[in-house]
């Protein structure tokens, strides 16, 4: 159980790194937004490739921070019946969610969606708007991000066995008492203060 716990924790570490770097995408994608509508409105002018820019750090930001938001607990639950089970009879059911639903969807799409990325890459699919992009790069997102999902749940599994088997804490807790934002601000105090050091 342990070494199942340290590779439970190596994928945690794994999908926080990628959503704290994720954070940084929705200000690029922001950052793009406006300078897309700021070079249309005083050029009249704009670039179809800027446009999907955006949408490819939109379909990024949302589907490679699935395993992170599954990690912070924070996908949309529906407790209406399930809260007032005991907690561990929660855990049960949350294992055979990811058990009968969760992991063969991932494998699922990831089998479905792997055809569509290889033909894409070998064909060098573009877009097919004036100036667009080639699309493989964003077909990709799909597989990975449903693989950084899948791996999560892979740890949530653990983590409610060794509870179960009293061997861990509760997993369900959720993991931030601060908002993402506070986070992203810290982090980015902290930045400033390592560099300011000498």
């Amino acid at each position: 159980m342990k070494l199942l716990l340290r590779a439970a924790g190596a994928i945690d570490r794994l999908n926080e790194w990628v959503g704290r770097l994720l954070m940084w995408l929705v200000l690029a994608a922001a950052l793009v937004s406006a300078g897309n509508a700021v070079v249309r409105k005083l050029l009249n002018t704009s670039s179809n490739a800027w446009l999907e820019i955006q949408w490819y750090l939109f379909a990024a930001v949302f589907l490679l921070a699935a395993g992170y938001t599954l990690l912070r607990q924070e996908h949309v639950k529906i407790d209406v019946v399930l809260g007032r089970f005991a907690r561990r009879t929660q855990v049960w059911v949350e294992c055979f969610g990811i058990v009968v639903f969760l992991l063969p969807f991932v494998v699922v799409v990831i089998e479905l969606v792997m055809p569509l990325v290889t033909q894409a890459w070998q064909s060098g699919e573009r877009s097919s708007n004036a100036g667009g992009l080639i699309r493989w790069p964003v077909y990709a997102l799909v597989p990975l991000g449903f693989a950084l999902l899948g791996l999560q749940g892979l740890s949530e599994l653990v983590k409610r066995i060794a509870f179960l088997a009293g061997h861990g804490p509760d997993p369900g807790a959720r993991k931030a008492t601060r908002t993402a934002e506070e986070e992203l601000a810290e982090q980015i105090r902290a930045e400033r203060g390592a560099g300011a050091a000498p």
